[in-house]
């Protein structure tokens, strides 16, 4: 059996909203910075603001080294997301 690579995966992915998401995920479309239409930063005030809730982890991919077919922070941040979803 063959099995697609992460590249693969990541290509044929739909991609939606980032206010979308955000809402999935309770985040208000004001604390959102996007950055085009499928990805945005979070402000640093509703990060503040949630930071005493008992449930949740803000994971952070800052630096990593992509491999020779280009997986780098974006497909570890995708997987990660589909993981905890």
């Amino acid at each position: 059996m063959s099995y697609k690579s992460d590249i693969e995966i990541a290509r044929e992915a739909k991609k939606k909203p980032i206010q979308e998401i955000g809402a999935k995920l309770g985040i208000p479309t004001d604390h959102l910075l996007p950055y085009g239409h499928d990805k945005a930063k979070v402000s640093q005030d509703y990060i503040t603001s949630v930071q005493g809730n008992k449930n949740g982890k803000l994971i952070l991919v800052t630096a990593i080294n992509p491999t020779p077919a280009g997986e780098g922070k974006t497909t570890t941040t995708v997987g990660l997301g589909d993981g905890l979803n």
